[in-house]
């Protein structure tokens, strides 16, 4: 990732509406800025939310708040708590995300 052309700025995310995307279980409130090439979310996770889809897409995330279960395909699961991140490769392992008690997260991909 080049990351270019982009003017220093400040988000208040808050003022950012989100966009409400319902999981197999649960819903993530979506908060969205694009910047060139670069996304970058900041992301709420209902309790019990449960992802409907394996993901590829190579992300760099930060748990916030809350409790985050990533699961790889191949069965190894990963538990993300508040000041934990996690990296991948476009087209790498592929994800998939769920929460008992919800989570908050900061993401760029």
């Amino acid at each position: 990732m080049e990351i270019k052309n982009i003017a220093f700025g400040i988000t208040d995310w808050q003022t950012i509406a989100p966009e409400r995307k319902p999981g197999e279980r649960g819903w993530a409130d979506w908060r969205t800025l694009q910047f060139g090439d670069v996304r970058v979310r900041m992301l709420e996770y209902s309790p019990g939310y449960r992802a409907d889809h394996w993901c590829s897409k190579g992300h760099f995330l930060l748990c916030i708040d809350g409790e985050l279960l990533t699961e790889l395909r191949d069965g190894r699961r990963f538990v993300l708590k508040p000041g934990m991140s996690y990296q991948v490769a476009d087209g790498a392992e592929a994800h998939r995300s769920s929460t008992d008690l919800g989570a908050r997260l900061f993401v760029v991909d």
